[in-house]
């Protein structure tokens, strides 16, 4: 009797231990799994180049419609395939050219009739002279013996065109269909296909949105990877960024919560999303904000690096090794910002 009246404590013991045992375990698995989670998500400082010479090889992802993504070879590669030929988004670094080709030829034996170059850095125009070089001339009246269509915001053939550039640009790998309007149209594998001009890291910079497939190319104005390259000596600025990331999330569409929709390949980086975009977007916008504020506060550029206005996002966009440091952005976003408009409407530093 004494044993069943004891019964209801031995239950309450036991039931008080088992919960102390669960405390004790989940204090002991989340502290380890934060720690193997940081672990996962730490990596090293290094550039961009040390990363892709780690991963050579090129990445070749359906996206939607007749679109694929080509990773892997510098800039992001958008391939549009059909009965018409072949269209490029960006040719991405010379030295992959061939290995781009091959992949590309999984898609399509067709001839590779239009490239568009986003902007002119040479991880996203490197390939453009040896796509011309292979090409047979266009069976197309307007094409004038030209082996492919490179077609480009005018200011990036200025600047290919330069005789001072360094590194000097092949005249093969020249836009040679340029347009300096608000926008540029094409028809091609018959879908509709709108370039829109976007100032943004530099003045030249072009978005491709194609129209059937629901696919935007979006060139370094959007790169997930990293802070944005503002090229100051070539127009580039970050308001320009922000106002493309702008235009970006009124032209994308997305589907259910969020997910799906418009899909957007970015300069760099994986295939994106309507959600992606958003976060991206608004980081540029905080960091924006934060600089703002620090100027008007009379604040130095020495003094707005001690302050770190990007330390919550450097674990993710930032950088102290390669060709694009936190430093570098930081100082390039703070001169943009400093700037003030011209009478032509462009900008002038203080």
């Amino acid at each position: 009797m004494d044993f069943l009246s004891s019964k209801p404590g031995l239950v309450c013991i036991a039931s008080a231990l088992i919960f102390l045992g669960v405390l004790g375990s989940t204090q002991f698995v989340y502290p380890q799994e934060t720690q193997n989670r940081g672990r996962q998500n730490a990596a090293p400082n290094t550039s961009r180049e040390e990363q892709k010479s780690k991963s050579p090889e090129l990445e070749l992802l359906p996206v939607q419609g007749n679109i694929s993504m080509l990773a892997g070879a510098g800039g992001n590669i958008t391939v549009q395939v059909g009965k018409d030929g072949i269209l490029l988004v960006d040719t991405g670094v010379a030295t992959m050219s061939d290995k781009v080709l091959e992949a590309i030829r999984t898609l399509s034996k067709g001839q590779i009739t239009y490239i568009i170059n986003t902007g002119d850095r040479t991880d996203h125009v490197g390939g453009n002279e040896n796509f011309a070089k292979i090409g047979r001339p266009l069976a197309i009246n307007r094409a004038a013996q030209a082996s492919v269509f490179i077609v480009a915001f005018s200011t990036i053939l200025d600047r290919m065109t330069d005789p001072n550039g360094k590194p000097a640009v092949s005249e093969k790998a020249w836009p040679n269909d340029t347009y300096s309007v608000p926008q540029k149209n094409l028809y091609f594998n018959g879908e509709a296909i709108q370039i829109f001009h976007q100032p943004a890291t530099t003045d030249g910079n072009s978005i491709v949105f194609f129209r059937r497939s629901d696919v935007v190319s979006t060139g370094d104005i959007f790169d997930p990877t990293e802070y944005p390259i503002i090229d100051l000596k070539n127009g580039g600025s970050l308001q320009g960024v922000l106002e493309g990331l702008n235009r970006l999330r009124q032209m994308a569409i997305p589907a259910d919560h969020m997910e799906g929709g418009t899909m957007i390949v970015p300069g760099h980086g994986r295939l994106c999303d309507v959600a992606d975009l958003d976060i991206y977007q608004q980081m540029v916008t905080i960091v924006r904000d934060r600089l703002r504020d620090m100027i008007d506060k009379g604040m130095t550029l020495d003094q707005v690096k001690a302050a770190k206005p990007t330390r919550d996002y450097d674990p993710i966009y930032g950088s102290n090794t390669g060709n694009w440091t936190t430093d570098m952005f930081i100082e390039a976003a703070y001169k943009s910002l400093s700037s003030k408009p011209d009478t032509r409407g462009g900008r002038r530093n203080n």
